[in-house]
């Protein structure tokens, strides 16, 4: 076992403790070294748990700021990318059912290209997402999944077997920010306060 709770905590807890506080989230975590129901999706060696008040928001929009936490500490731990499936972050047992939703879903796409004979492209997602669908897919016969596209917006299409791979959709333009202050930002005006970036709303942190 490369990865242990005795290796990892005292590392997890310089980077994660100043970063909750700051953002002044009521979460605490625990490590944990339990198998994965589904090893041949993901089997980490160490399982960071969340709780508390504000789990909701780590789990808004599908994981977001879960899915970011995750990347940003194994980032700064400097754990190799090929390792990067033995260190888990979950909260509410949240990957388990992500991995139900994404077999279901598969199985949905699978049904209407085989009725459609049309590729269906799901949204991006992380790699370890895009493994469910594959597992899920691998023993079709009559269609394949392949992943197409790079970085963040890498996403798995399900195509008919005897249809050539389609292109990657294109990748959606960055939103225009002017560098002068101008524009559309939005401007303060004296003895306003500015709302805060990261944290749960309205919370004003003494």
């Amino acid at each position: 076992m490369k990865y242990t709770i005795e290796s990892m905590k005292p590392k997890l807890d310089q980077f994660l403790q100043p970063i909750l506080s700051t953002a002044g989230f009521e979460l605490e975590y625990e490590l944990s070294e339990t198998k994965s129901p589904h090893p041949e999706v993901e089997n980490p060696e160490v399982t960071i748990k969340f709780s508390g008040n504000d789990v909701d928001l780590l789990l808004a929009n599908r994981g977001e700021l879960l899915l970011a936490l995750e990347h940003l500490s194994m980032e700064a731990l400097r754990v190799p990318a090929e390792d990067h499936s033995l260190l888990s972050f979950d909260a509410n047992d949240y990957r388990l059912l992500r991995i139900e939703e994404l077999r279901m879903s598969a199985l949905a796409a699978a049904e209407k290209v085989k009725r459609t004979h049309t590729p269906f492209h799901f949204n991006p997602m992380t790699s370890r997402e895009r493994r469910v669908i594959h597992l899920a897919l691998r023993d079709e016969k009559e269609l394949r999944s392949e992943s197409l596209g790079v970085g963040p917006h890498r996403a798995v299409v399900i195509v008919p077997a005897d249809m050539p791979t389609p292109p990657a959709p294109p990748i959606p333009p960055r939103p225009f920010r002017p560098r002068d202050g101008g524009g559309d930002r939005p401007q303060h005006r004296e003895g306003d306060r500015p709302r805060r970036p990261f944290g749960r709303p309205g919370r004003d942190r003494r």
